[in-house]
């Protein structure tokens, strides 16, 4: 369901109702929210910023007495996916259960709650970030997604590839180059799958820099690459510095960079050449990049790099035809997929999947034909944003070749020429 089509009907899980949420009762939802997470409060700007972005029509609470126990809830955001398009995605998300709670077939239940009101008129796809990454898996979400994180000491690597001399770099107000930035944010949405579109109010969460929550860290900086001769906006970088002083007065500083964006590579390269070259730095670490990221190529010393992956989007198909055919393929594709899926039966059974290829868009539809491959929806939405193998899943024995050279094949359509990114979480 979208926000304009009003809540879910209510319902009932362990002799509890599950509703949908209004806004009033947000602050203590939220605050059960935070309780669930371990407990402690968010910074106010935080709290305020997620207040204004929740969704009460798509958002679940669940209460015992007047206390809330459990919460869920979703985000209508678009996505891209392979071949450029972007689509409309519920962003499930604040999903939590009170300890004294769990245990109980809630979670389940809310579960179950969701994925029946997007089925009947919702988006076909749905997308989370899971703070344990093996909860969603039996609710039929695949990992789809992988980032990486970086520390670079900076004084024994530098940037050997080409750098972009025509770029002014200049300090700004990271508020008042906001609008600038979100423009050239837009423009790179669709080069890459995973990437999401920000709707108004979006673009509030990356400048988002709570005194309280640096941990010791200064504001937030931006610097800018622009065009020498027409001031055009070419890259940016948003970052902070946390500087300590050892015993021996030598500094100890860090560059902790939160988004580094460009349209050509010479001014990533030039960015990255910026960051690296801070006086009294001594490192500069990055929580969220490609694993393909450009970087990896750029420097002189990569094994000084010390990249580290981490699981990041879980997806799940909620109508597979439908979901399908909302990407472009690879390669030329035709395969009969049989299809198991516990939580969303009304997906399981055989599909079959035809596209020319790059350009051609894609059918999706039921069939009675013998199946060429078998698999469960968890791989086929570990697979959907193309950075996922089936290859690889079938090497796991997670999909089943029914038909010889059929893996291979599905394999060829499915594949994204980017890795598939999520810049930010929700």
């Amino acid at each position: 369901m979208t926000a304009e089509t009003g809540p879910f009907d209510d319902a009932t899980v362990d002799g509890l109702t599950v509703r949908t949420l209004t806004a009033e009762e947000w602050d203590d939802w939220y605050r059960a929210l935070e309780v669930a997470f371990g407990g402690p409060e968010e910074q106010p700007e935080e709290r305020a910023l997620w207040k204004a972005l929740t969704e009460p029509a798509r958002s679940l609470v669940v209460r015992d007495g007047a206390t809330p126990v459990a919460c869920a809830g979703a985000f209508s955001l678009r996505m891209t996916v392979p071949g450029g398009a972007v689509v409309p995605v519920a962003a499930v998300t604040m999903v939590g259960v009170l300890p004294t709670h769990r245990r109980r077939g809630i979670l389940t239940g809310l579960m179950r709650r969701q994925l029946d009101g997007l089925r009947d008129g919702g988006e076909a796809v749905a997308v989370l970030t899971a703070s344990e990454s093996g909860i969603y898996g039996r609710f039929g979400y695949g990992l789809g997604s992988w980032r990486m994180a970086l520390t670079v000491p900076t004084g024994k690597v530098r940037v050997q590839a080409p750098v972009d001399r025509s770029v002014r770099l200049r300090l700004a107000d990271p508020a008042a180059s906001g609008p600038a930035c979100e423009e050239l944010y837009a423009k790179l949405v669709p080069g890459r799958p995973g990437m999401l579109e920000r709707r108004p109010g979006w673009e509030q969460l990356p400048l988002l820099d709570p005194p309280g929550g640096r941990d010791g860290a200064s504001p937030q900086q931006c610097v800018l690459a622009e065009d020498r001769a027409s001031g055009q906006l070419l890259g940016y970088a948003r970052y902070s510095v946390s500087m300590v002083w050892g015993t021996d007065d030598l500094a100890d500083g860090t560059v902790r960079v939160r988004d580094v964006e460009a349209l050509t590579p010479g001014v990533y390269a030039a960015l990255w050449e910026y960051l690296l070259d801070l006086d009294l730095m001594e490192r500069v670490t990055v929580a969220n990049r490609p694993v393909d990221d450009p970087v990896l190529h750029l420097v002189d010393d990569p094994r000084r790099l010390d990249p580290r992956p981490a699981d990041a989007l879980h997806v799940r198909l909620v109508r597979v035809g439908e979901a399908l055919e909302l990407r472009e393929y690879a390669a030329a594709v035709d395969v009969v997929l049989e299809l198991t899926d516990a939580f969303a039966p009304w997906n399981a059974g055989r599909w079959r999947l035809h596209s020319e290829g790059p350009g051609k868009g894609a059918s999706c539809v039921r069939t009675g034909d013998a199946a060429d491959l078998a698999l469960d929806v968890r791989e086929l939405g570990a697979a959907y944003l193309g950075g996922v193998r089936l290859a690889a899943l079938g090497r796991a024995g997670l999909v089943r070749e029914l038909s010889d050279g059929a893996l291979a094949e599905t394999d060829r359509a499915f594949a994204s020429a980017l890795a598939p990114w999520l810049p930010h979480g929700f």
